[in-house]
């Protein structure tokens, strides 16, 4: 198990629901990190989140108010930091499209400056979380999160002598996150509402647990060598099978697929698998050869035991050969959503 004894970490959007499972992981596993800092710009979450994670308790906490679009405050923020995660994203598909320069401000100007305050402030790893909508992107979010991803693996050219590490983790759909469709469904139930809507009932989607999550970026901290894509090898489900499994006597109604959003999601493209190296339970894809490569996909290969996926491979959510079932999604919302739920 990854020992972070010792370590100053710091979590960009932590009071997030990332951020509360990852506090929660790394204060079990870790009895001696010097410090965990909170950084986020919603005072009321800061004060929630300190009721579950007191500091007289946990005196490794530190709340720190700030938003990733002041550099200066980031500046500050890092100083004494050992890990950044990257967390603080403006992530609603819908929101970003009505609201395009905000969510650019926060997802590229946001990832420049955890760069540039990391570089300046003797961090020596980030660690940035990324999204299925980053590929191949439709929409303003994931192109947003695919310019993130760029900025994070092309900082690995420019730290000059500096001791730091960059790289990115990529995944679907997380169970019982802020906005996402397992709580979307499950309160549309409770209030007694005639219907679910359905976008396509052809729609799939990745599945990953908030948990599986976490361990991702507790796996890149460890093995990182700068500059990877970390993808992870998850089941997908269909959006009616969710809503079956969730809600079986009601209507699914089909409402139509909203701006910007795909039929199915996509975490390695085609043309991303000339650079991608199955590792076991990831894949990582490699930065691409050019000058400024600090390794090559041969020496990675060799320390991971990793093999080349087949050339125009792509890891797509509806041709996914691992699927949930309804009664899988059943258990998954009963562990990881909600314990008293009953379809």
């Amino acid at each position: 198990m990854l020992n972070l004894n010792n370590k100053s970490i710091l979590i960009t959007g932590g009071t997030g629901s990332f951020g509360k499972m990852f506090t929660k992981l790394i204060l079990e596993r870790n009895t001696d990190l010097k410090k965990l800092v909170i950084l986020s710009r919603d005072e009321q979450k800061h004060f929630q989140m300190a009721q579950e994670f007191p500091e007289d308790k946990y005196p490794v906490m530190r709340y720190f108010i700030g938003d990733v679009r002041d550099k200066e405050r980031l500046k500050r923020a890092f100083e004494g930091v050992d890990i950044v995660i990257h967390a603080a994203a403006m992530k609603h598909v819908h929101l970003a499209e009505y609201n395009p320069m905000e969510c650019v401000k926060t997802n590229i100007n946001g990832a420049e400056n955890v760069i540039d305050a990391a570089l300046e402030s003797g961090v020596s790893e980030v660690v940035a979380l990324s999204t299925d909508k980053a590929a191949a992107p439709i929409n303003l979010y994931g192109a947003t999160k695919l310019a993130s991803d760029k900025l994070f693996i092309a900082a690995n050219n420019i730290k000059g002598k500096r001791d730091i590490r960059f790289s990115v983790v990529r995944y679907g759909n997380v169970m019982g996150s802020n906005g996402s469709v397992m709580p979307f469904f499950l309160n549309k139930k409770k209030k007694g509402e005639k219907f679910l809507p359905i976008t396509d009932n052809q729609m799939t989607r990745f599945n990953i647990s908030l948990q599986d999550g976490c361990e991702m970026v507790f796996y890149a901290i460890e093995k990182a060598w700068g500059g990877e894509i970390f993808v992870p090898k998850i089941p997908s489900y269909k959006i009616t099978d969710v809503a079956t499994a969730i809600a079986p006597k009601l209507e699914q109604k089909i409402v139509g697929i909203r701006p910007g959003e795909k039929l199915h999601e996509e975490m390695i493209t085609a043309s991303d698998s000339y650079n991608t190296v199955d590792v076991g339970k990831y894949y990582a894809i490699l930065p691409q050869n050019s000058p400024y490569s600090q390794y090559s996909k041969d020496d990675y290969k060799k320390a991971y035991n990793g093999v080349d996926v087949a050339e125009g491979f792509s890891y797509n959510s509806g041709n996914n050969s691992d699927w949930e079932t309804v009664e899988s999604l059943r258990e998954l919302v009963k562990t990881h959503v909600d314990p008293n739920f009953k379809a």
